[in-house]
């Protein structure tokens, strides 16, 4: 027994991968997706609408302007929708395609293409980044590491400098930049997003989706035997095994696999899809791509890995086969769900009024009695105007016989702005018991038809 507790277990360091590049045509769409990502989130901040920025997330003014809509935190609902699309589109993908999102679009999956890229440019492929770290430090190595850092470094920060311009005018935080002048939350976001860059895409990769990315673990419930996966023919390529290139498999006793080991080479997470579907598998095709290489040059047909589904696989079906039972009960749920969703945002978007009201009582004074013998309650109003133009509103009151707008009943608000107004409301002594009664603003713009009706109440003295 002493023994056994005297027994120490070690526990190896995992072993770091060095993905192989690939060409093929699902790395020609992982490309093409990367860049347009980066051309949307790096040109965004600079595409000027009239005379402001496009897109901007002004939380000190609490404005947030997306092309010609002007939102205020009120409109918090949007982003809800927002949420729930996205929520819908992934669910959609995954039980059509399963972790196409990861293996394309993923935010982790592009960067890290980019700093291998920068890595290759750098160290040069697989086979020469491990023969350099094999031999240890030496003149050649340092400054090709020391380059690839600068490389890294200067994209990290560059892409949180552009993260920060979606909340700060951009060019007027590169003035900033260049003048040394910028603010402390500007420096902070700046080196966190640019951190976590360089971290996330440099170091971490793939441990980000093996031990950090929870939709890594839950992905499996949303998966069934019609969904399209990157799947290795098993049937097709057993028994695996080298030999000389046009050789017929057949005639040796083996399967198309020549167990060259470069699906595991490529793999950005390092897993054999030989062995089945896997949690660590983020979708890519990399390995399709490859193994189609190798196929072409043994003279075989492709295929051997490809996007297919459990049920194709094993039941031998055409594209066209596969496609049918794609389109299941399931997927057009998700597709009716979603297209409603998607449907009612932009009906609520055209629809919305292009200004908001907030009534607030003055606490102050509940109600008092004013020349003539009536009684007055006084209210502060916000108004809210969601346009880019001056425009003028008139306030109008209703719920009580006789109750009327005392102050002024005309009111200006400048473009994008939020005004504060007092106004007071009369109604005759003997209008309505003591007590609360109901009533309503009715603010309508004059340059338009669209009106906001706000509910509140006014007070009667005993």
């Amino acid at each position: 027994m002493q023994e056994q507790s005297n027994r120490v277990i070690a526990i190896a360091p995992a072993e770091k991968i060095y993905p192989r590049s690939v060409s093929g045509r699902f790395a020609n769409w992982r490309w093409a997706l990367v860049v347009l990502t980066q051309l949307v989130f790096y040109g965004l901040p600079w595409l000027q609408w009239g005379h402001r920025q496009a897109v901007l997330f002004d939380l000190g003014a609490r404005r947030f302007y997306i092309f010609g809509l002007v939102l205020y935190p009120q409109d918090f609902i949007y982003l809800t929708g927002l949420l729930v699309i996205s929520a819908l589109s992934l669910f959609l993908f995954t039980a059509v395609a399963g972790r196409l999102w990861c293996g394309y679009a993923c935010p982790q999956t592009v960067y890290t293409e980019i700093f291998l890229w920068l890595e290759k440019i750098t160290e040069g492929d697989r086979s020469a980044r491990m023969r350099r770290d094999a031999k240890g430090w030496t003149w050649d190595t340092t400054w090709r590491k020391t380059a690839k850092q600068t490389l890294w470094v200067s994209l990290a920060l560059w892409t949180g400098f552009t993260f920060v311009g979606y909340f700060t005018p951009i060019q007027e935080l590169g003035r900033e930049v260049v003048q040394l002048n910028l603010g402390s939350w500007e420096i902070f976001w700046t080196l966190f997003y640019g951190l976590a860059t360089y971290g996330n895409a440099g170091f971490l990769r793939e441990k980000v989706c093996l031990h950090m990315c929870p939709y890594a673990r839950f992905q499996s419930a949303m998966f069934d035997h019609d969904t399209l996966i990157v799947t290795y023919d098993s049937k097709r390529g057993e028994p695996r095994g080298a030999r000389a290139r046009h050789v017929e498999p057949v005639t040796r006793g083996l399967g198309s696999c020549v167990d060259c080991s470069l699906c595991v080479q490529v793999c950005p997470t390092g897993i054999d899809i030989r062995k089945g579907l896997q949690y660590e598998c983020i979708g890519c095709g990399a390995c399709a791509d490859v193994c189609d290489s190798v196929m072409d040059k043994m003279g075989y047909a492709r295929g051997l890995i490809k996007y297919s589904t459990q049920n194709a696989i094993n039941q031998h079906w055409s594209n066209a086969q596969i496609w049918r039972h794609i389109w299941r009960p399931r997927v057009l749920v998700y597709c009716a769900i979603l297209g409603s969703v998607v449907l009612a945002m932009v009906v609520s978007l055209t629809l919305r009024t292009p200004f908001k009201v907030d009534v607030v009582r003055d606490r102050a004074v509940l109600a008092r009695l004013v020349e003539g013998g009536r009684l007055e309650n006084v209210y502060r109003l916000q108004i809210m105007n969601a346009t880019e133009t001056s425009q003028r509103y008139r306030v109008a009151v209703e719920g009580l016989p006789g109750l009327v707008v005392a102050s002024d009943t005309d009111v200006t608000v400048a473009a994008t702005e939020a005004r504060w107004v007092v106004v007071r409301l009369q109604a005759p002594y003997d209008a309505a018991p003591p007590g609360s009664h109901a009533i309503a603003f009715l603010v309508t713009r004059q340059e338009g038809s669209e009106s906001v009706r706000e509910k509140s109440v006014f007070i009667v003295p005993q």
